[in-house]
């Protein structure tokens, strides 16, 4: 069930992904961490972040749609609260979200980062507005992700791994710029922007007007996405979108991911990302798959 993403080697290509798994030590009596590939903590920023206000979650048809804010303790803490406990949890493989609004904030993120002990690689929130040109997305303009990655990439003592926005009109353009700007790895998709009206109250029902729509809904779109990431690139793409059964774990990997990240099933099941691993051992067995890593880019077109 060995995977390798940007050098890294993962007992499994099942990984928890951020913003659905805390910061870790919240699953320690939940999840067998040293059975699951790896967990990404919530987003770190520079400072200490509340995130938005209230309603900021609801149910979709299949899915659900979410404007948290990154909501998240602060780099700071997590280095001197959290990371501590982690250290001694028996197989945890801690990937460290981190985020900005700024490159420098992004930055300051990661020097702090690179002190600490017990992280094996960064995964970098491309889908954020950069305040400093308006508040545009990083990800979805190529010279923006360029200068993003680019300069975390300088700084990085880690191998960094960048989570791409899918509200752009060519994924595999996006995922090209990371890998040249020196991405290690790529990470998709990100949630899409959406917005659900209360039709008595006439009013958004998510405070923040929009917020990002994850689960099953979005699987087919992602799971191109990942096709397309993955054709422009030669460097590993981890998959996430709607994935609920070691069966979808399966179709993503079949369309070219090396691994794969489990999200919103995890607010349904929390035991999720381990019965999904547990579930893609037998599918691996029953369809006598000796190496996991075969199943990566084996549609057959």
């Amino acid at each position: 069930m060995k995977v390798s993403v940007a050098g890294v080697e993962l007992r499994s290509p099942v990984i928890a992904a951020s913003g659905t798994f805390g910061y870790g030590v919240e699953f320690e009596d939940i999840v067998s961490l040293d059975r699951i590939g790896a967990f990404v903590t919530k987003g770190l920023s520079k400072e200490p972040m509340p995130g938005n206000p209230t309603p900021r979650i609801i149910e979709t048809a299949a899915g659900m749609i979410n404007a948290i804010g990154l909501q998240n303790m602060g780099v700071r803490p997590f280095v001197e609260e959290k990371l501590p406990k982690l250290r001694q949890l028996k197989g945890a493989v801690v990937i460290a979200n981190v985020f900005g609004y700024t490159v420098e904030d992004c930055l300051e993120v990661i020097r702090i980062l690179n002190d600490a002990e017990g992280i094996v690689m960064y995964e970098l929130n491309a889908s954020c507005p950069n305040t400093s040109h308006g508040g545009m997305v990083f990800g979805t303009d190529p010279d923006l992700l360029k200068e993003l990655v680019t300069r975390t990439k300088e700084i990085s003592k880690k191998p960094l791994m960048v989570k791409l926005s899918p509200n752009v009109t060519s994924i595999g353009e996006m995922a090209k710029v990371a890998e040249e700007a020196g991405a290690d790895a790529v990470s998709l998709v990100n949630t899409f922007v959406s917005l659900a009206v209360d039709i008595e109250t006439r009013k958004p029902r998510i405070a923040n007007v929009t917020g990002g729509l994850s689960g099953p809904a979005i699987k087919p779109i992602a799971v191109r996405m990942v096709y397309e990431a993955a054709k422009a690139v030669k460097i590993p793409v981890v998959g996430m979108g709607g994935i609920v059964r070691a069966e979808d774990a399966v179709e993503f990997m079949m369309a070219g991911a090396t691994a794969v990240q489990v999200g919103t099933a995890s607010y349904a099941d929390p035991r999720a990302v381990e019965n999904i691993t547990n579930g893609l051992k037998r599918w691996c067995a029953v369809h006598q798959i000796e190496h996991v890593k075969s199943l990566t880019g084996s549609v057959i077109l």
